[in-house]
């Protein structure tokens, strides 16, 4: 899953596009390096970001999607919200997921997914962006995170949405520290359940990596990322959010290439 972050102010400078031109040659480059699905958000959750207007994140994303339905007609695209009136405007536009970084908090998303019967990520988040990274607590975090999302994903799966619709993500970097993440992503399994709810990981470039190789920058943070596709491989995850499409691809192909020999 390739990022396309229609901000001013996501953490990783990089991934950010304002112009709609600009932004449908990374989806092009990001389709031919390999992604599979393209996700536009249209405001930042970084640690400590504030709010845009419904407005804005609409005019930011929906115009997006809308143009790549019309150039990619087959591409799967997710949207990358917490208000249920951007996912309604995006789903009606083309896009094929709503990915919740609230975890459906609001019922009225939980309504819209049901009504629309969309691909859903239900995230897990601890507190919202502004506070999340305070001071993170858990007593079992693998349990509480799991927990969480699988009451989540039984209620829409008892209310009519099929599983394979429903994909379940940690939220590494969400109202989390180092050693959270570590165990959210050493027992993500957990997340599976009885029904086999896939997983997607967002772990690209993430302050993880600050305070595991102390890489400030996140330009230099690649390498670690690449060293967590490269775990999520061998545990069968099914979806990773990233920056680097063709790197990620590369890491993947290899992989796989040594585990046919």
């Amino acid at each position: 899953m390739g990022v396309i972050n229609c901000t001013p102010d996501s953490f990783y400078e990089r991934s950010r596009s304002e112009q709609l031109e600009h932004s449908l040659e990374i989806v092009k480059k990001m389709i031919s390096e390999g992604a599979d699905w393209i996700d536009i958000g249209g405001e930042s959750t970084r640690p400590g970001a504030t709010e845009v207007s419904i407005d804005e994140e609409k005019r930011r994303t929906v115009p997006l999607i809308l143009e790549i339905r019309k150039r990619f007609p087959n591409q799967a695209i997710s949207i990358d919200t917490r208000r249920h009136q951007v996912a309604k405007e995006a789903i009606i536009a083309g896009a094929n997921m709503i990915n919740d970084v609230s975890g459906l908090r609001d019922p009225e998303m939980c309504e819209l997914v049901l009504s629309t019967q969309a691909h859903v990520c239900i995230m897990h988040m601890q507190g919202d962006p502004t506070n999340m990274q305070n001071s993170p607590q858990y007593t079992d975090v693998v349990q509480e995170v799991s927990s969480n999302l699988l009451m989540k994903a039984r209620r829409l799966v008892e209310q009519g949405l099929p599983v394979n619709r429903i994909c379940l993500d940690p939220g590494i970097g969400f109202g989390k520290t180092l050693e959270h993440n570590i165990s959210l992503l050493k027992n993500s399994e957990s997340l599976r359940g009885d029904e086999g709810f896939s997983i997607l990981w967002g772990v690209s470039r993430k302050s993880m990596f600050r305070d595991l190789l102390g890489r400030e920058d996140t330009n230099e943070r690649l390498a670690g990322t690449l060293g967590v596709a490269a775990y999520a491989q061998s545990k069968g995850i099914d979806i990773l959010r990233v920056h680097d499409v063709a790197e990620h691809a590369d890491v993947g192909h290899t992989i796989s290439k040594l585990e046919l020999n």
